[in-house]
């Protein structure tokens, strides 16, 4: 279930979008203001319509802040016309532009265009993620391949790093013990998919010592495992 953030600070619009992206069996999270809409981008949307004129942080400001933690296709919807808005927008990372009015039809056309773009460009390239993922008190930080618990590092191995950071890239998606262990240790690992299962549970083991009550991998029986979208 693809994840939809909408950043808005018209109630009534935002209800009838909403309403009509359940409809279409999209998780939605809402949000009246910027500096809401900022906090909220760390829940890892999928997709974000982000309106420009709104109180405490306009969607220029909103898109600036988050662009280099959050690589998701960011909306603007604007009820102003102008070339050069729509020039700012898209420089400062955004992927399409909405001018309102709009019918329901173009926003569901746009988003779904946007989301099968996303997915494609992720089978295609992989490196070009989001910098950070936030989960709860967990920030999983690419770039400096760490996992921080409450602010606080968590003191992973390599391979165990490489488990989290498969897993949190794809949270939600189910992987079986075999699929794991192939793209952590390749075609040529010299262990077996028990490994897997010893790992994981040293990864569960660091994360509860780090101060987590939260159970972030989950174990799809009969399956293998799944990271928990919170």
């Amino acid at each position: 279930m693809s994840r939809i953030l909408i950043i808005d600070d018209e109630k009534d619009l935002v209800a009838l979008l909403e309403k009509k992206l359940k409809a279409s069996g999209y998780e939605v999270l809402t949000a009246f203001d910027g500096e809401m809409g900022i906090q909220l981008a760390k829940k890892m949307p999928d997709l974000i319509l982000l309106d420009i004129m709104m109180p405490v942080a306009d969607g220029f400001d909103v898109c600036r802040r988050i662009r280099s933690d959050v690589l998701c296709p960011i909306i603007f919807l604007s009820a102003r016309q102008s070339e050069t808005d729509k020039i700012k927008g898209f420089t400062l990372g955004g992927d399409d532009f909405i001018t309102k009015p709009f019918g329901l039809r173009e926003v569901m056309a746009r988003i779904e265009a946007n989301i099968r773009r996303e997915k494609r460009s992720q089978y295609i390239n992989t490196e070009n993620k989001r910098a950070k993922l936030y989960f709860g008190q967990l920030t999983l930080d690419i770039r400096e391949r760490l996992v921080k618990i409450q602010n606080v590092d968590v003191p992973l191995t390599k391979i165990e790093y490489e488990i989290v950071e498969f897993l949190a890239l794809h949270a939600g998606q189910v992987f079986t013990k075999e699929q794991i262990y192939e793209k952590v240790w390749g075609f040529d690992g010299d262990g077996d998919n028990t490994t897997v299962v010893e790992r994981i549970k040293r990864i569960r083991a660091k994360f509860s010592s780090s101060g987590s009550s939260v159970s972030y991998i989950a174990t799809v029986w009969g399956i293998g495992y799944k990271w928990n979208k919170l």
